[in-house]
């Protein structure tokens, strides 16, 4: 494939698109999510410095099989390489919003499988920075599951003993990963009991991030509108409860409703391409099968003990895989998400599908993908398993994958969302030692009131 060099980058996309942030609010009726309000500060050069991180890609990738490619890259914050960044920073703007209307401190709290803690901890570093915050208004609490360790990357709330012990990292040793989320909701239901100095925000909803999500809509109307001749168009994302692609979704109807006050607006919703693993495709079989349970998968077998599975009956699931229940990537850790009801009637209406890739697939395809991601800004290891955040390869692979087995028309254009990809050599690790062990919800209840002191 013949790659297309031209790439359109909006800088600072949350500045250029806050007059569409701060009015969706009140569009959606909203006022509050748990104490915080949604109003946000009002600019000045402080909160310009703070939204230099949340730059935002459109880079056209040419054709492959006769359907044009582009790359929605959300992944340009090299504090975290992964589109949690705009959700976050928005959550952090309206902490600090809140804390100058009323003076309460805040104590931000979220279970996360690791991009999401990096990107709220970015956020906060990046309010200190900015002179929006100090650390006595303004705290941070992950909690992630032991096998995301992986996933866990440095940074300055890491680096500085003070702040490393004001913004604790507990890792949570549980039987299933997102047990985290009822431990790190017990914890913040205890620290709303003790009424501390600070008050606790659990940040775990979906308004928290569909807000921030509107920008891939308002980018794509800006630099690659749908117009009324355009061709049909299929947005491909690797997800785990499909918040982002939501988000999309509000942001083109807000678009449609704006009247000229935002860019201007498609004329056409595209479909949407769901992308899972093995581990966790319980959006795939809900949109495909009516359900989440197992067994609505296809029957693996092998024919070699020691060889590949496999499965011809259902071209959605990978047609080999080194296990049924592969986890190519812990991110992914969310099972029977209540969004599915939401993202099927979308499909429903709009067109698109869903399918689940394995390891094997995106190594068989591997040096393709590296090929078509080199010449917009992305550069795969040689060594695959340097990966560390496959959700990139993930999405390419997928899309791959449903025009190989004509799950796509021909003649549909196909916008890749970039939602994340580091290696440890990109994204540095988390240091030794930066982490708080906790194995009960006690002892993370203990963590988050040590934090508030």
């Amino acid at each position: 494939m013949t790659a297309i060099t031209t790439e359109t980058v909006v800088a600072a996309a949350m500045a250029r698109y806050q007059p569409m942030l701060r009015a969706t609010p009140e569009l959606l009726g909203l006022s509050h999510t748990g104490p915080v309000g949604f109003r946000l500060p009002e600019a000045d050069a402080r909160l310009d410095h703070f939204h230099e991180a949340s730059d935002i890609a459109l880079r056209r990738a040419g054709e492959w099989r006769g359907h044009r490619v582009s790359l929605l890259d959300l992944t340009l914050n090299p504090g975290t390489r992964t589109t949690k960044t705009f959700a976050s920073l928005h959550i952090v703007a309206r902490a600090v919003q809140h804390i100058r209307q009323t003076g309460e401190p805040l104590l931000l709290t979220t279970p996360t499988s690791g991009n999401k803690g990096t990107a709220l901890r970015d956020a906060v570093a990046r309010a200190y920075a900015a002179g929006l915050a100090t650390p006595e208004e303004l705290r941070v609490l992950t909690v992630a599951p032991a096998h995301s360790r992986s996933k866990l990357r440095d940074g300055p709330l890491s680096a500085d003993p003070a702040l490393r012990a004001a913004n604790p990292l507990l890792v949570a040793d549980v039987s299933r990963p997102d047990d985290v989320k009822a431990l790190a909701r017990s914890a913040y239901e205890r620290l709303r009991s003790e009424r501390t100095r600070f008050t606790p925000w659990f940040t775990l909803d979906l308004e928290n991030y569909r807000i921030a999500d509107t920008l891939r809509a308002y980018v794509e109307a800006e630099l690659d509108p749908v117009g009324p001749g355009s061709r049909p168009r299929i947005h491909a994302h690797a997800v785990s409860s499909a918040y982002g692609l939501l988000g999309y979704h509000l942001g083109v109807g807000l678009l449609e409703s704006a009247g000229g006050r935002g860019p201007a607006a498609p004329h056409r919703h595209p479909g949407f391409l769901l992308v899972q693993q093995l581990a966790t495709p319980d959006m795939v079989l809900s949109l495909l099968k009516g359900g989440t349970d197992r067994g609505l998968l296809p029957r693996y077998r092998r024919a070699d003990p020691a060889g590949p599975w496999r499965q011809d009956d259902d071209p959605h699931f990978p047609a080999t895989t080194d296990a049924p229940d592969e986890r190519l990537d812990a991110t992914f850790y969310t099972t029977a998400p209540p969004t599915s009801a939401q993202i099927n009637p979308l499909i429903g209406r709009y067109g698109g599908t869903g399918v689940v890739v394995s390891r094997r697939e995106c190594l068989d395809r591997y040096e393709e993908v590296a090929g078509l991601l080199a010449p917009l800004g992305h550069q795969l290891p040689e060594d695959p398993d340097d990966i560390r955040e496959w959700s990139l390869v993930k999405a390419v692979t997928g899309a791959m994958v449903a025009v190989e087995r004509g799950l796509i028309a021909p003649g549909t254009d196909l916008i890749v969302h970039g939602s994340g990809f580091y290696t440890d050599e990109t994204l540095p690790p988390l240091r030794t030692g930066a982490q708080v062990e906790v194995s009960s919800s006690a002892a993370t209840e203990d963590a988050l009131l040590r934090a508030t002191r």
